[in-house]
């Protein structure tokens, strides 16, 4: 695991503008400043990722997700009941979420990651963007080796976790009672959603 300086140089280039690739407890990720409408749009030009395609946020808990959120009582249920976990759940956005991030929507995929190295980033700077450390439309990216030179390129700092489990988190609207992309926990989620 990174030492402390690195988490901490981490954080300063994320408070910069500036774009950190860090492990999750399913791929890399490629974290900026959720909030900052410019760091966000980096991210988008990063990836070659179309603007129509919302981008998720990661927090270092729940109750912190509770500042940039506005969570309905079940989907305050089901995030305490998954997260951290490989799990996104959309919920309503507050006012301090950029257009940019959501592609325009009203609501917003709320990510807190089960793994130890970007717990510990999110405790020093949140929320960052949540959406995986490659080029859209290729593959994502297990470990550093596999980063593509435009990805490393474009990140000020690369904190390096080793390799992850890989798959994909599952992105889950509670209130519609609907899973939006399977990923890991898909069955445990379904029987969640309908008791």
């Amino acid at each position: 695991m990174p030492d402390a300086d690195a988490l901490d140089s981490a954080a300063d280039a994320l408070a910069a503008g500036d774009l950190v690739v860090y492990p999750t407890e399913t791929v890399y990720g490629l974290g900026a400043d959720a909030l900052d409408p410019d760091a966000v749009a980096r991210v988008f030009e990063t990836k070659g990722r179309d603007r129509s395609k919302p981008i998720s946020v990661a927090v270092p808990s729940v109750g912190a997700a509770l500042d940039y959120t506005s969570p309905t009582a079940a989907e305050r249920r089901f995030m305490h009941e998954f997260l951290p976990g490989p799990v996104t759940v959309v919920v309503d956005r507050q006012e301090s979420v950029p257009d940019v991030l959501t592609a325009g929507s009203d609501r917003v995929g709320v990510r807190v990651p089960d793994h130890d190295l970007a717990l510990a980033l999110l405790d020093r700077f949140a929320p960052i963007t949540a959406t995986s450390a490659n080029v859209s439309g290729t593959g994502s990216v297990r470990d550093l080796p596999a980063l593509s030179a435009e990805i490393r390129e474009a990140a000020a700092v690369v904190l390096d976790g080793g390799e992850t489990p890989g798959g994909g988190s599952t992105v889950v609207d509670v209130t519609a009672g609907e899973i939006v992309r399977e990923g890991a926990l898909a069955d445990e989620i379904r029987d969640w959603l309908a008791e």
